[in-house]
């Protein structure tokens, strides 16, 4: 077996000595020693890493695809994802001027770049800026805003000395915990997760889960381990509202629209019915307003119908004549 492992086209080589090194390369492929507990730790790490970094290139588009398909971006927080973003870009510029392995920080990328499109969907679909013309005006002026901080924040970032960089990363640990907890109370006070998406949130649990192992064996930085560990549990508390609210979905969505379901419209006119006289009809439910306001307007005049008597038929005849008795 080891004569074939060791006579591998050279691309699957190369591929192979850049993904996890010469000497584990060496050892797990071309001499098949699955006793090499080092290197099996670091290329599980690695393939993890991979793993991590090609789910964050799509982790935040079901989101994304949410908010566009429902034309809506109700359930989201602003600030939170103002906040997330600011720690994703953080971290990403942390570990490369500090030149880890991008497989230790690839996603950031990605996500920094799904959360800015997010923050501008959430600004967008606001429900204040659908109303005049002026808040279409004033929208437009925060999506200006909202991509020019976007691109001045990146350039510092960028350009800001290393020691400074380094306290910033610390800031990601508050970061994170604020960037969390304006979606949890939103959550928890609407009784509902709205289009926060469930792929997303398990996503990021894996994610996060995923990172605590490869910072330890890649990087060894109790500062980029410490704020993953926080953005799990907060995750953790995400992913308990979203089991929690499930089936609350659909029915806050549409009273948050201020739209109501055709059985909450016939309750209501099943009680105006019960409320009305008997000669209330029926068939006026779906009638115009002004309809039915003439049809029960007391202006008016009722009509009674009168008895009279029964015409005499050929059988009656002889017999009793209709009549009322008198006492």
């Amino acid at each position: 077996m080891t004569t074939i492992t060791r006579n591998f086209p050279w691309f699957i080589k190369d591929l192979g000595i850049s993904i996890v090194g010469k000497e584990c390369y060496t050892s797990l492929v071309e001499n098949l020693d699955i006793t090499d507990v080092k290197c099996l730790k670091y290329s599980l790490s690695k393939g993890l890493g991979i793993g991590i970094v090609v789910g964050g290139s799509i982790m935040k588009v079901p989101q994304i695809l949410l908010i566009i398909n429902a034309r809506s971006a109700r359930g989201l927080s602003l600030p939170a994802y103002v906040l997330e973003t600011l720690s994703y870009a953080i971290t990403l510029a942390y570990s490369f001027r500090h030149q880890f392995p991008f497989s230790t920080y690839g996603e950031n990328l990605f996500l920094t770049l799904q959360n800015v499109l997010i923050t501008l969907l959430i600004i967008h679909y606001s429900p204040s800026s659908r109303l005049t013309r002026k808040n279409s005006s004033a929208k437009t002026q925060k999506l200006l805003l909202t991509t020019g901080a976007t691109l001045a924040s990146s350039f510092a970032l960028y350009t800001v000395p290393t020691d400074v960089l380094s306290l910033l990363q610390m800031t990601t640990l508050p970061l994170s915990l604020f960037s969390k907890l304006p979606q949890i109370r939103q959550n928890y006070r609407s009784q509902s997760t709205g289009q926060l998406s469930a792929f997303a949130v398990i996503s990021q649990i894996a994610g996060c889960l995923a990172r605590l192992f490869t910072t330890a064996t890649e990087v060894n930085d109790l500062l980029v381990s410490a704020g993953f560990a926080l953005a799990l549990l907060l995750n953790l508390v995400l992913g308990a509202q979203l089991w929690m609210y499930w089936g609350d979905k659909h029915a806050s969505a549409e009273l948050g629209h201020g739209h109501t379901s055709s059985d909450t419209q016939e309750k209501s006119y099943a009680q105006v019915a019960s409320t009305q006289p008997a000669a209330w009809d029926a068939s006026q439910i779906h009638q115009p307003t002004a309809t039915r306001a003439t049809a029960t307007s007391p202006t008016t005049p009722a009509t009674h119908r009168v008895s009279t008597p029964p015409p005499r038929t050929p059988s009656s005849a002889g017999g009793r004549k209709w009549a009322r008795k008198v006492d």
